[in-house]
């Protein structure tokens, strides 16, 4: 068994986030090919993101700390920590609005 400390993950992605150019954060806690999900720790600064792309099929973010928006065409939704956002089958983008760290939780196909 392992245990793993999300909220020690969020801290250090975030004191990395800052000191990086980009702004950002990652690192996959969980995932292998005899899991059926891949789990990846990722913070964003304020005012940073992730540019429009496609989906990863079934995932989810749950917010750690901070808020995020997750964006998609013409439509949003807002996350603060404790939240969980569904994200859309389609092309999307996320901003962070605060100093920010999420869960990406993606199923694997096939």
């Amino acid at each position: 068994m392992q245990t793993i400390s999300l909220d020690e993950q969020a801290r250090e992605h975030v004191e990395r986030a800052a000191a990086a150019t980009s702004g950002r954060s990652a690192a996959t806690v969980y995932a292998g090919q005899e899991h059926g999900l891949r789990q990846t720790v990722l913070a964003l600064t304020a005012g940073s993101g992730l540019a429009e792309h496609e989906s990863p099929g079934d995932a989810t973010l749950l917010v750690l700390r901070g808020h995020v928006r997750l964006v998609e065409g013409d439509a949003s939704c807002e996350g603060r920590a404790g939240d969980l956002l569904v994200i859309p089958p389609a092309r999307h983008s996320l901003d962070a609005i605060e100093d920010s760290a999420v869960l990406l939780t993606v199923a694997k196909t096939g």
